[in-house]
């Protein structure tokens, strides 16, 4: 009897390092960050306003005009939004599944379709996040090219993006002295 009780003691001691191995993070992107990823997915298809909630002088321009996002070009590891600005159609955010997370890279194209200077910079998840909100320090390769590009201002940035379903999704983007943030309204889609 006792070495039966001894056996189950054994068995009970050695649970924790089993659990705790089963719940090490696997390489690749975490239930939040798939969670993050099938919510902008299920805006497929949909357009939604928004607006500038953040007051830096900065700002102004995109603030004085119409925001439209515009989720589209969706799959289990990718999601495009085109963002405009007015008439300025120019930006696409682009979401996509790595093996270790999220990355957010800006899509900048001119009018004829050909890409801008500053094209294709972001960043990439440095923790899980939550199903809510990812965030994206900014990468080695667009430190470079804002430093090619005489935008060395922008080698700090740090991107984010929130979902919250039936209700709102925001763009941000911080460095030290900046704070840009666009709210859009998931409760009335628009038709353009």
């Amino acid at each position: 009897m006792k070495i039966a009780s001894l056996l189950a003691a054994a068995a009970l001691v050695s649970l924790p390092s089993v659990g705790a191995a089963a719940a090490s993070p696997a390489p690749g992107p975490v239930l939040s960050q798939n969670d993050f990823l099938a919510r902008l997915n299920a805006l497929c298809g949909q357009r939604f306003e928004g607006r500038v909630v953040t007051t830096d002088a900065a700002d102004a321009t995109f603030a004085s005009e119409r925001l439209i996002m515009h989720v589209r070009d969706c799959s289990a590891d990718e999601v495009r939004i085109p963002f405009a600005v007015g008439d300025d159609r120019s930006r696409t955010w682009v979401v996509t599944k790595t093996e270790t997370g999220l990355r957010l890279k800006h899509d900048h194209r001119h009018e004829d379709g050909t890409t801008d200077v500053l094209h294709w910079y972001g960043g990439d998840t440095a923790n899980a996040g939550t199903a809510d909100r990812q965030e994206f320090p900014v990468d080695a390769e667009s430190i470079a090219l804002f430093n090619a590009n005489d935008a060395a201002v922008s080698t700090t940035n740090v991107w984010a993006m929130e979902v919250h379903p039936d209700r709102m999704f925001a763009y941000e983007l911080r460095r030290p002295n900046r704070h840009f943030r666009v709210e859009f309204d998931l409760t009335k889609p628009v038709a353009d």
